[in-house]
C-alpha cells in the first residue's frame, strides 16, 4: 500500500482522434476522416465520459486541459465552446488553467485561430515537423513550407501569447543544414516554446513496416547539437528531452506528466493516472480505442477498456521515466511524495546509476541527471528495470 500525504496536481486530456490524412511515423490513436466529423455526437459522448470520471477525483482542482489527436483543431470552435462550457460546469477548473490545443498548418486559418481563442483555448501546439518541402513529402504531412509559416504567423495575429511549434530531426535523407535551417526558420517566427523531437520508427506504422534512410546515429546526433545550440543563443531553455522554452513559457501540462502528477483521460483511446490517498493506490486506464465505439459506450455510462493498479516496482520506474528527461531533475523529496514509498524503494538503482556516471544528487537534494545520462537515456532508466 502507497502512503501519501497529499494528492499529486490533476489536469485532463482530452483526445480527439481524426485527422485529414494517417502520417506514415505515427502511432497515436488517430484516424483518417470519411464523411462528416461526428462533432456534435462526440462532444456528449465526451461530456458523459468526464462525469463517469468525477467520482475519481473527489472535487479536486484541474490545472491543465490539453486537447490532442488527432487532429483537434479540424473540430469547429462552436463544439469546442460546448465541450469547454461542459467541462466548466462538472469540474473545478483552476482560473489560471492553461488550455492546450494541437493544430496543423494545413487545418487553420485565422478567424478559426480567433474563434477557438475566444471558445477558451489560451495556447496552441502547431505541428510543423519541418521548414522544408522535401522534408514534409517525406513525413506524409498535408502542408507545405507557407503554410507552415502562415499557421505560425497567424497564431501571433490571432493573439495567442503562448504557442508551440513541434518540429521533427532526423528525417528521411535529412543533413545538419537542413536540420540547422528548421530550427533556424523557427527561431525566427519567436515562438515561445518550441519541441525538437529525434523521429524514431515506432511499432505498427507504415515506417516501420517499410522503414525509409535515416540518418546515421552520430550525424543525429551531431544535428541535435548543433540545434540546442542556436536555441540556447536564442535565449530557449533546455527544460526537457525534447522541449525548449522562453522564460515562462514551459508547459505546465507536460510537466505535469514528467513530474508523475495525476492526470484523466477522456476520448477514444485516451490514458489516464489516478491517485487514491484514502487507499493508497495508484490506477491507470485507458479509454475505447476506436471512435464510433467510444461514442456508444460512452454516451451509455461505460468507455473503459483496461485499467491495472501500479505496483511498487511500476511507480518507481514509472517515475523515473518521466521525471529522468528534465536535465534540472526533481526534488528528491517528490520521488517519494508522488510514489507514496520510501526512498529506499530508489535507492540501489540510484546508486547504481551514479557509480555509473549518469545520475547526481546535488547540493540541494535533487536528483538529476549528467550530461552523460541525458545523452544515454535509455541506459539511465535501465538502472530501474527489474532483474530478468
Amino acid at each position: 500500500m502507497f502512503r501519501f500525504t497529499a494528492s499529486p496536481p490533476l489536469a485532463l486530456y482530452v483526445h480527439l482522434p481524426w485527422c485529414v490524412r494517417k502520417c506514415p511515423y505515427c502511432d497515436f490513436n488517430s484516424h483518417a476522416l470519411r464523411g462528416e466529423l461526428p462533432a456534435t455526437a462526440y462532444v456528449d459522448a465526451l461530456l458523459a465520459d468526464v462525469l463517469r470520471e468525477i467520482k475519481h477525483i473527489h472535487e479536486r482542482e484541474i490545472s491543465s486541459v490539453f486537447f490532442g489527436g488527432g487532429t483537434p483543431s479540424l473540430f469547429p470552435p462552436a463544439a469546442l465552446a460546448r465541450l469547454l462550457e461542459g467541462l466548466q460546469r462538472y469540474l473545478r477548473i483552476a482560473a489560471d488553467c492553461e488550455i492546450t490545443l494541437e493544430a496543423n498548418p494545413g487545418s487553420v486559418d485565422q478567424a478559426r485561430f480567433e474563434d477557438f481563442r475566444s471558445a477558451g483555448v489560451n495556447r496552441l501546439s502547431i505541428g510543423v515537423q519541418s521548414f522544408q518541402a522535401d522534408s514534409l513529402h517525406r513525413l506524409g504531412r498535408i502542408h507545405g513550407p507557407q503554410a507552415a509559416v502562415a499557421a505560425v504567423e497567424t497564431a501571433h495575429a490571432a493573439g495567442f501569447d503562448n504557442f508551440n511549434i513541434d518540429l521533427m530531426y532526423g528525417l528521411p535523407n535529412q543533413g545538419r543544414p537542413a536540420a540547422v535551417a528548421d530550427i533556424t526558420q523557427a527561431i525566427a517566427l519567436a515562438p515561445p516554446h518550441i519541441s525538437h523531437y529525434q523521429l524514431t520508427l515506432e511499432p505498427n506504422t507504415a515506417f516501420a513496416a517499410r522503414p525509409p534512410a535515416l540518418p546515421e546515429d552520430d550525424a543525429i546526433y551531431a544535428m541535435q547539437i548543433d540545434c540546442q545550440t542556436r536555441l540556447a543563443g536564442a535565449g530557449y531553455q533546455h527544460y526537457e528531452v525534447s522541449a525548449y522554452a522562453l522564460r515562462d513559457r514551459r508547459c505546465r501540462h507536460n510537466l505535469n506528466y514528467w513530474s508523475f502528477g495525476d492526470y484523466l483521460g477522456i476520448g477514444a483511446g485516451a490514458h489516464g493516472k489516478v491517485t487514491d490517498l484514502d487507499k493508497g493506490k495508484i490506477t491507470r486506464y485507458e479509454k475505447l480505442a476506436r471512435p464510433m465505439a467510444y461514442i456508444r459506450e460512452a454516451t451509455a455510462g461505460e468507455a473503459v477498456a483496461k485499467s491495472h493498479q501500479l505496483s511498487a516496482q511500476d511507480a518507481v520506474l514509472e517515475f523515473m521515466m518521466n521525471a529522468l528527461r528534465l536535465p534540472e531533475g526533481v526534488p528528491r523529496k517528490l520521488c517519494t511524495a508522488r510514489t507514496g514509498l520510501p526512498w529506499v524503494c530508489f535507492e540501489a538503482a540510484v546508486d547504481d546509476a551514479r557509480n555509473r556516471g549518469w545520475l547526481d544528487i546535488t547540493a540541494d537534494d535533487r536528483v538529476r541527471p549528467t550530461a552523460l545520462g541525458m545523452r544515454f537515456l535509455n541506459n539511465l532508466l535501465g538502472c530501474f528495470l527489474p532483474p530478468d
